[in-house]
């Protein structure tokens, strides 16, 4: 087997927000760990042959200068610029969230105003985010545009100098916000409410298109919308949009998760149809571009993340290598998989084994890793992160199989929007045909089963514990045991979490869809061991749903470890408890799965 190390994991450096100068001639991107969010910022040329060069840090949300002179960028929620021969200086003591450069020396800015003081005590939502121009010449900021109280939560600048987009919601919190969310044009009228979960604001011509929720359900594919007459640019489509990217000289430009693939595309003018550039096997994030080059992280089966550049329709070219320890190393075969689930519907996924095995080195204990969301998905990527711990895990001698059951994003709307209310169903068995499948293959040990997953991943492990007893050994991270207590607790607020746990429109007779849909309603029926973790200040799946599942398994007496990390949210972000993660799931899985159960 290997000695791959929980450091080596944890510590891996991921490149980030690559930013093509408007000239196409350099490009900067961050780097950083996982879990953090502000990082080193680096400068290296578009077209290669020079080694990147650190600008500043730490720094956030890097944006270009129009002359491509000079980068600005957040440290510690003030904005901040710095020229490519360095020398950074603070442009502004105002707290920003985000900026836009703009031609002429004035910078749009999104930050807080002044506020009265806070009551320590009282449960309000956060300050809401205003409009301002800084006037770079003067040093002067003032208010920009009549938004009202709204909370400002995207711009985006016209490229021929015409009205700023800006979207925003009535208060901070994700509900009501993206339920009753505004496009304006300041300086010119409002627009049509747009889609939920709307982002991505690109101008086109004239034209204001972005990125939101396939109406009319709040469960469902994303989209790409035209804002000004809500066109949806993507209908029909069995594929899924997940970045949308201004052009300015041209059509915006687009990444499509493709099954287990990436492609870009481009918007035709003639169709209003986006049309494939260049496919990717694996992932690409974080597309930008500028002077006719794109800059992307990409990253393939055995290739970690890395800047790629090249023109649109490719080839890209690797600028940087941000984990040579991990490029060095021999891994496992990573295989994709193709079947169909038992109502003849198409599925794929990935099988990982471990270094140096092949197929024919089967049966082995066999973990299954389910993503969250439901709709995100297993790209052909390097897998091996704290969270996504496949190459962790196949080190130590399991295979593991990560499944993209019906609910997953790469395969169109109608394919993403059939959990809506069904949460457990059909998605559940799509799982359990690809385990059965590589138990018919020699692949798995039937006797040697174990899931996991952290969020909707997390959810659907308490439900493989709850409603099978195939497994030997399952951990819980941050996932879901009651639907009901959820839609109450939960900062997606009621809509969203009905409309996954099935409330939405029922009327009886029989269980409540909450109840029928939530692992904690069949505790009594759980004998697998089970490994809850969570951050005890989740607010997305408030720890009150690990704690609802671990006094029910005490109650009926169930095998499990009930792990708390302090300070933590939805995600892991501290050192120490990524590491504690990958040490304890792996202990886990070993202490259940190697050792053969008795008959």
């Amino acid at each position: 087997m290997g000695n791959l190390s929980a450091e080596t994991v944890v510590d891996r450096i991921l490149p980030r927000e690559p930013r093509v100068s408007p000239d196409g001639r350099w490009v900067v991107y961050l780097t950083t760990t996982r879990g953090r969010t502000a990082g080193d910022l680096w400068l290296v040329p578009a077209a290669g042959g020079a080694p990147p060069r650190k600008l500043a840090g730490p720094a956030e949300a890097p944006r270009w200068a129009p002359d491509s002179g000079s980068v600005f960028y957040l440290a510690a929620r003030r904005l901040h610029r710095v020229g490519r021969t360095g020398d950074a200086e603070r442009v502004t003591d105002r707290v920003v969230t985000a900026c836009v450069p703009l031609p002429g020396d004035l910078v749009v800015l999104v930050g807080p105003g002044e506020e009265p003081p806070r009551d320590p005590y009282l449960r309000a939502p956060e300050p809401p985010d205003r409009l301002w121009l800084l006037d770079l010449t003067t040093g002067e900021v003032r208010p920009h545009g009549d938004l009202g109280d709204r909370h400002v939560v995207e711009v985006a600048a016209h490229p021929g100098g015409g009205p700023l987009a800006v979207l925003t919601w009535p208060v901070t919190d994700h509900c009501p916000g993206m339920l009753e969310a505004r496009l304006h044009l300041v300086g010119g009228h409002d627009l049509p409410a747009p889609a939920v979960e709307a982002s991505a604001l690109t101008w086109w011509g004239d034209r204001l298109l972005y990125l939101g929720l396939t109406p009319p359900g709040l469960v469902g594919g994303y989209a790409i919308f035209d804002a000004g007459d809500g066109a949806n640019l993507t209908e029909g489509m069995d594929v899924c949009p997940v970045e949308l990217v201004q052009v300015d000289d041209g059509p915006p430009l687009a990444l499509f998760a493709e099954g287990l693939d990436t492609t870009i595309r481009r918007l035709d003018p003639a169709t209003r149809r986006f049309v494939e550039l260049a496919h990717a096997p694996g992932s690409l994030e974080f597309l930008n571009h500028g002077g006719g080059v794109v800059a992307v992280v990409a990253s393939t089966a055995t290739e970690p993340d890395d800047v790629h550049t090249g023109p649109p329709g490719g080839p890209l070219t690797r600028l940087t290598d941000s984990s040579p320890e991990l490029r060095a190393r021999t891994w496992g075969p990573q295989e994709r998989l193709a079947y169909r689930a038992a109502d003849g519907l198409e599925l794929d996924g990935l099988l990982v084994l471990p270094p140096g095995a092949t197929r024919q080195d089967g049966p082995f204990p066999l973990v299954t890793l389910v993503h969250g969301g439901p709709y995100d998905r297993w790209a052909d990527r390097f897998i091996g992160g704290w969270h996504r711990q496949a190459r962790w895990l196949a080190d130590a001698g399991f295979a593991v199989f990560l499944p993209n059951p019906r609910g997953s994003q790469g395969h169109g709307h109608a394919f993403a929007v059939s959990v809506a209310g069904a949460v457990g169903g059909a998605e559940w068995t799509d799982i359990l045909t690809g385990i059965d499948l590589l138990i018919d293959a020699g692949v798995a040990d039937p006797d040697r089963l174990g899931i996991g997953g952290g969020s909707h991943g997390g959810f659907l492990a308490a439900w493989a514990a709850a409603r099978s007893d195939r497994f030997a050994a399952a951990f819980v991270n941050a996932g879901v045991s009651d639907w009901g207590m959820l839609a109450a607790t939960g900062e997606l607020g009621a809509p969203f979490e009905a409309a996954y746990g099935g409330s939405i429109g029922w009327e009886g007779p029989g269980p409540h869809p909450h109840d029928r849909n939530s692992p904690i309603s069949y505790a009594a029926d759980i004998r697998t061991p089970i490994l809850l973790l969570h951050g005890a200040d989740d607010t997305n799946v408030p720890l009150s749903q690990a704690e609802f599942l671990h006094r029910a398994l005490r109650h009926f007496g169930v095998e499990h470890e009930f792990a708390v990390y302090p300070g933590e949210g939805h995600s892991l972000r501290g050192r120490e408890h990524q590491l504690d993660f990958l040490h304890r799931t792996r202990e886990w899985f070993t202490r259940w799965l190697k050792p053969a159960r008795p008959a």
